[in-house]
Protein backbone atom coordinates (compact mmCIF):
# COMPACT_ATOMS: atom_id res chain seq x y z
CA UNK A 1 0.00 0.00 0.00
CA UNK A 2 1.23 3.17 -0.87
CA UNK A 3 1.06 7.14 0.88
CA UNK A 4 -0.87 9.11 -1.49
CA UNK A 5 -1.77 12.91 -1.58
CA UNK A 6 -4.33 13.58 -3.43
CA UNK A 7 -5.21 16.93 -3.97
CA UNK A 8 -8.27 19.06 -5.48
CA UNK A 9 -11.79 16.89 -4.25
CA UNK A 10 -14.13 18.40 -6.88
CA UNK A 11 -16.86 16.06 -9.15
CA UNK A 12 -13.92 14.11 -9.99
CA UNK A 13 -11.28 14.11 -7.56
CA UNK A 14 -13.41 13.44 -4.56
CA UNK A 15 -14.72 10.14 -5.73
CA UNK A 16 -11.69 8.94 -6.75
CA UNK A 17 -9.55 9.45 -3.80
CA UNK A 18 -12.47 7.42 -2.16
CA UNK A 19 -11.36 4.56 -4.52
CA UNK A 20 -7.84 4.83 -3.33
CA UNK A 21 -8.39 4.74 0.54
CA UNK A 22 -11.22 2.23 -0.18
CA UNK A 23 -7.81 -0.24 -1.91
CA UNK A 24 -6.17 0.35 1.52
CA UNK A 25 -3.50 3.20 0.31
CA UNK A 26 -2.98 6.27 3.14
CA UNK A 27 -4.56 8.71 1.73
CA UNK A 28 -3.91 12.58 2.76
CA UNK A 29 -6.18 15.01 1.27
CA UNK A 30 -6.12 18.39 0.46
CA UNK A 31 -9.19 21.23 -0.71
CA UNK A 32 -8.95 24.63 -1.54
CA UNK A 33 -12.40 24.65 0.52
CA UNK A 34 -11.15 22.84 4.23
CA UNK A 35 -14.89 22.10 4.58
CA UNK A 36 -14.76 19.37 1.78
CA UNK A 37 -12.23 18.15 3.21
CA UNK A 38 -13.54 17.07 6.16
CA UNK A 39 -16.74 15.41 4.71
CA UNK A 40 -14.32 13.23 2.61
CA UNK A 41 -12.68 12.23 5.74
CA UNK A 42 -16.15 11.50 7.58
CA UNK A 43 -16.88 9.43 4.54
CA UNK A 44 -13.71 7.35 3.52
CA UNK A 45 -10.83 6.59 5.76
CA UNK A 46 -7.67 9.01 5.40
CA UNK A 47 -6.30 12.11 6.84
CA UNK A 48 -7.28 16.05 5.95
CA UNK A 49 -4.55 18.33 5.91
CA UNK A 50 -4.55 22.50 6.15
CA UNK A 51 -1.84 22.82 3.99
CA UNK A 52 -0.25 21.67 0.70
CA UNK A 53 3.00 20.99 2.42
CA UNK A 54 1.59 18.82 4.73
CA UNK A 55 -0.09 16.43 2.31
CA UNK A 56 2.72 15.92 -0.37
CA UNK A 57 5.53 15.93 2.35
CA UNK A 58 5.69 12.37 2.87
CA UNK A 59 4.07 10.57 0.20
CA UNK A 60 4.91 8.13 -2.53
CA UNK A 61 2.58 9.78 -5.07
CA UNK A 62 0.92 13.06 -5.51
CA UNK A 63 -2.27 12.98 -7.19
CA UNK A 64 -4.09 16.51 -8.50
CA UNK A 65 -7.25 16.94 -9.82
CA UNK A 66 -8.16 20.48 -10.50
CA UNK A 67 -9.90 22.96 -13.07
CA UNK A 68 -7.02 24.42 -15.55
CA UNK A 69 -3.23 25.65 -16.02
CA UNK A 70 -3.54 28.11 -13.87
CA UNK A 71 -4.85 26.21 -11.06
CA UNK A 72 -1.78 24.02 -11.90
CA UNK A 73 0.82 26.80 -11.68
CA UNK A 74 -0.87 28.07 -7.82
CA UNK A 75 -0.32 24.00 -6.91
CA UNK A 76 3.00 23.38 -8.12
CA UNK A 77 5.41 26.29 -7.64
CA UNK A 78 6.35 28.86 -5.17
CA UNK A 79 7.73 27.93 -1.63
CA UNK A 80 4.28 26.17 -0.47
CA UNK A 81 4.16 24.16 -3.77
CA UNK A 82 3.50 20.39 -4.43
CA UNK A 83 7.35 20.82 -6.36
CA UNK A 84 9.27 22.35 -3.08
CA UNK A 85 7.60 20.16 -0.54
CA UNK A 86 6.91 16.85 -1.93
CA UNK A 87 10.16 14.40 -1.52
CA UNK A 88 12.70 13.17 -3.84
CA UNK A 89 11.96 10.31 -5.81
CA UNK A 90 7.91 11.06 -5.31
CA UNK A 91 5.66 10.30 -8.39
CA UNK A 92 3.56 13.58 -9.19
CA UNK A 93 0.40 12.11 -11.07
CA UNK A 94 -1.66 14.83 -12.65
CA UNK A 95 -5.50 14.05 -14.15
CA UNK A 96 -6.58 17.83 -14.61
CA UNK A 97 -7.22 18.34 -18.24
CA UNK A 98 -4.56 21.16 -19.13
CA UNK A 99 -2.20 22.17 -21.63
CA UNK A 100 1.03 20.44 -23.41
CA UNK A 101 2.61 23.23 -22.54
CA UNK A 102 2.26 23.23 -18.46
CA UNK A 103 2.86 19.03 -18.07
CA UNK A 104 5.93 19.57 -20.10
CA UNK A 105 7.46 22.66 -17.63
CA UNK A 106 6.24 20.75 -14.44
CA UNK A 107 7.71 17.60 -15.92
CA UNK A 108 11.31 19.36 -16.68
CA UNK A 109 10.69 21.18 -12.60
CA UNK A 110 10.32 17.38 -11.30
CA UNK A 111 12.66 15.91 -13.05
CA UNK A 112 15.60 18.17 -11.62
CA UNK A 113 14.34 17.58 -8.25
CA UNK A 114 14.10 14.12 -8.10
CA UNK A 115 11.11 13.65 -8.82
CA UNK A 116 8.98 12.36 -11.37
CA UNK A 117 5.78 13.95 -13.15
CA UNK A 118 2.97 12.02 -15.81
CA UNK A 119 0.18 14.06 -17.50
CA UNK A 120 -2.84 11.55 -16.62
CA UNK A 121 -5.68 13.26 -18.16
CA UNK A 122 -9.05 11.15 -17.66
CA UNK A 123 -12.03 10.76 -20.15
CA UNK A 124 -15.37 8.86 -18.46
CA UNK A 125 -16.68 11.99 -16.36
CA UNK A 126 -18.06 12.30 -13.19
CA UNK A 127 -19.76 8.28 -13.63
CA UNK A 128 -16.82 7.26 -14.92
CA UNK A 129 -14.70 8.11 -11.65
CA UNK A 130 -17.70 7.47 -9.53
CA UNK A 131 -17.91 3.66 -10.73
CA UNK A 132 -14.06 3.44 -10.96
CA UNK A 133 -14.20 3.17 -14.70
CA UNK A 134 -12.46 5.75 -15.93
CA UNK A 135 -9.80 6.13 -19.39
CA UNK A 136 -6.41 7.21 -18.06
CA UNK A 137 -3.67 8.70 -20.84
CA UNK A 138 -1.06 9.09 -19.64
CA UNK A 139 2.14 11.27 -20.47
CA UNK A 140 5.74 10.90 -18.92
CA UNK A 141 8.52 8.23 -18.20
CA UNK A 142 8.00 4.16 -18.54
CA UNK A 143 9.32 3.69 -15.35
CA UNK A 144 7.58 6.26 -13.46
CA UNK A 145 4.29 5.00 -15.64
CA UNK A 146 5.04 1.24 -14.35
CA UNK A 147 5.05 2.32 -10.60
CA UNK A 148 1.91 4.60 -10.79
CA UNK A 149 -0.60 2.49 -13.01
CA UNK A 150 -0.74 0.07 -10.55
CA UNK A 151 -1.65 2.87 -7.70
CA UNK A 152 -4.57 4.31 -10.18
CA UNK A 153 -6.23 0.54 -10.53
CA UNK A 154 -9.26 1.54 -8.26
CA UNK A 155 -10.54 3.81 -10.71
CA UNK A 156 -9.28 2.66 -13.98
CA UNK A 157 -10.93 1.08 -16.64
CA UNK A 158 -8.00 1.76 -18.88
CA UNK A 159 -4.39 3.63 -18.60
CA UNK A 160 -2.16 3.59 -21.19
CA UNK A 161 1.42 5.64 -21.52
CA UNK A 162 1.18 7.63 -25.07
CA UNK A 163 4.68 8.75 -25.02
CA UNK A 164 7.04 11.55 -22.63
CA UNK A 165 5.61 14.12 -20.97
CA UNK A 166 2.57 16.11 -22.72
CA UNK A 167 1.55 12.96 -24.67
CA UNK A 168 -1.14 12.49 -22.18
CA UNK A 169 -3.00 15.78 -22.46
CA UNK A 170 -2.02 15.78 -26.37
CA UNK A 171 -4.07 12.12 -26.42
CA UNK A 172 -6.78 14.16 -24.48
CA UNK A 173 -7.30 16.72 -26.96
CA UNK A 174 -7.95 13.85 -29.64
CA UNK A 175 -10.89 12.72 -27.24
CA UNK A 176 -12.82 15.76 -26.99
CA UNK A 177 -12.52 16.82 -30.80
CA UNK A 178 -13.69 13.46 -31.43
CA UNK A 179 -16.43 13.92 -28.88
CA UNK A 180 -17.46 17.48 -30.13
CA UNK A 181 -18.39 16.24 -33.06
CA UNK A 182 -20.10 13.24 -32.07
CA UNK A 183 -22.16 15.27 -29.89
CA UNK A 184 -23.15 17.81 -32.71
CA UNK A 185 -24.08 14.90 -34.94
CA UNK A 186 -26.35 12.98 -32.85
CA UNK A 187 -27.70 16.14 -31.99
CA UNK A 188 -28.89 17.25 -35.16
CA UNK A 189 -29.98 13.45 -36.23
CA UNK A 190 -32.16 13.37 -32.84
CA UNK A 191 -33.66 16.67 -33.64
CA UNK A 192 -33.88 15.86 -37.17
CA UNK A 193 -36.02 12.70 -35.96
CA UNK A 194 -38.25 15.08 -33.68
CA UNK A 195 -39.47 17.32 -36.66
CA UNK A 196 -39.38 14.29 -39.07
CA UNK A 197 -42.54 13.28 -36.67
CA UNK A 198 -41.27 9.88 -36.03
CA UNK A 199 -40.64 7.67 -32.62
CA UNK A 200 -37.30 8.94 -31.62
CA UNK A 201 -36.72 6.01 -29.24
CA UNK A 202 -37.68 3.60 -31.51
CA UNK A 203 -35.10 5.32 -34.30
CA UNK A 204 -32.34 5.19 -31.76
CA UNK A 205 -32.83 1.49 -30.78
CA UNK A 206 -32.61 0.63 -34.54
CA UNK A 207 -29.84 2.15 -35.49
CA UNK A 208 -27.79 2.00 -32.30
CA UNK A 209 -27.28 -1.34 -33.88
CA UNK A 210 -25.46 -0.43 -37.38
CA UNK A 211 -22.84 1.76 -38.10
CA UNK A 212 -24.10 4.99 -36.05
CA UNK A 213 -23.88 3.82 -32.93
CA UNK A 214 -21.38 5.29 -29.89
CA UNK A 215 -21.32 5.66 -26.35
CA UNK A 216 -23.03 9.40 -26.52
CA UNK A 217 -25.91 7.38 -28.18
CA UNK A 218 -25.60 4.72 -25.64
CA UNK A 219 -25.42 6.85 -22.57
CA UNK A 220 -27.14 10.05 -23.63
CA UNK A 221 -29.78 10.05 -26.43
CA UNK A 222 -32.18 8.82 -23.93
CA UNK A 223 -31.42 11.68 -21.48
CA UNK A 224 -31.34 13.92 -24.76
CA UNK A 225 -34.57 13.32 -25.98
CA UNK A 226 -36.03 14.05 -22.46
CA UNK A 227 -34.51 17.29 -21.72
CA UNK A 228 -32.29 16.46 -19.04
CA UNK A 229 -28.72 17.64 -19.08
CA UNK A 230 -27.39 17.14 -15.65
CA UNK A 231 -25.26 13.95 -16.20
CA UNK A 232 -21.90 14.94 -16.11
CA UNK A 233 -19.51 17.30 -17.44
CA UNK A 234 -20.62 20.83 -18.20
CA UNK A 235 -20.58 23.01 -20.95
CA UNK A 236 -18.27 25.66 -19.08
CA UNK A 237 -16.06 22.99 -18.91
CA UNK A 238 -15.45 21.62 -22.27
CA UNK A 239 -15.58 25.05 -23.60
CA UNK A 240 -12.23 25.39 -21.56
CA UNK A 241 -11.05 22.18 -23.03
CA UNK A 242 -11.97 23.06 -26.45
CA UNK A 243 -9.98 26.26 -26.06
CA UNK A 244 -6.84 24.31 -25.69
CA UNK A 245 -7.62 22.19 -28.26
CA UNK A 246 -8.09 24.96 -30.86
CA UNK A 247 -4.60 26.50 -29.22
CA UNK A 248 -3.04 23.52 -29.56
CA UNK A 249 -4.14 23.18 -33.20
CA UNK A 250 -2.93 26.51 -34.06
CA UNK A 251 0.43 26.29 -32.70
CA UNK A 252 0.94 22.69 -34.95
CA UNK A 253 -1.09 24.24 -38.00
CA UNK A 254 -3.76 21.72 -37.57
CA UNK A 255 -7.07 22.71 -39.11
CA UNK A 256 -9.84 21.61 -36.82
CA UNK A 257 -13.30 23.27 -38.56
CA UNK A 258 -15.98 21.20 -37.04
CA UNK A 259 -14.57 21.84 -33.39
CA UNK A 260 -14.19 25.46 -34.20
CA UNK A 261 -17.77 25.62 -35.01
CA UNK A 262 -19.12 22.93 -32.30
CA UNK A 263 -16.99 25.96 -29.56
CA UNK A 264 -18.99 28.46 -31.03
CA UNK A 265 -21.99 26.25 -30.66
CA UNK A 266 -21.90 25.89 -26.69
CA UNK A 267 -21.34 29.65 -26.66
CA UNK A 268 -24.86 29.36 -27.52
CA UNK A 269 -25.67 27.59 -25.06
CA UNK A 270 -23.81 29.28 -22.53
CA UNK A 271 -25.65 32.17 -23.47
CA UNK A 272 -29.28 30.45 -22.78
CA UNK A 273 -27.94 29.70 -19.50
CA UNK A 274 -26.93 26.03 -20.42
CA UNK A 275 -22.64 26.51 -18.69
CA UNK A 276 -23.74 23.82 -16.21
CA UNK A 277 -25.89 21.76 -18.28
CA UNK A 278 -23.62 18.55 -19.55
CA UNK A 279 -22.51 18.78 -23.15
CA UNK A 280 -25.15 16.55 -24.58
CA UNK A 281 -26.99 19.84 -24.13
CA UNK A 282 -26.24 20.75 -27.98
CA UNK A 283 -29.91 19.78 -28.83
CA UNK A 284 -31.32 22.36 -27.22
CA UNK A 285 -29.84 24.52 -29.17
CA UNK A 286 -31.21 23.53 -32.25
CA UNK A 287 -34.85 22.89 -30.65
CA UNK A 288 -34.87 26.97 -29.35
CA UNK A 289 -34.28 27.53 -33.34
CA UNK A 290 -37.62 26.24 -33.96
CA UNK A 291 -39.37 27.91 -31.40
Amino acid sequence: MAKIAFIGLGVMGYPMAGHLANAGHQVAVWNRTLTKAAKWVNEYQGIACETIAGAVNNADFVVTCVGADKDLTELFEGPEGILENAAPGAILIDHTTASASIAERLARAADQRGQAFIDAPVSGGQQGAENGALTIMCGGSEAAFNRAAPVLAPYTRAINLMGPAGSGQKTKMVNQIAIAGLIQGLSEALNFAELAELDVTKVVEVISQGAAQSWQMDNRSHTMIAGKFDYGFAVDWMRKDLGICLQEASRINAPLPVTALVDQFYGDVQAMGGSRWDTSSLIQRLRRAQE
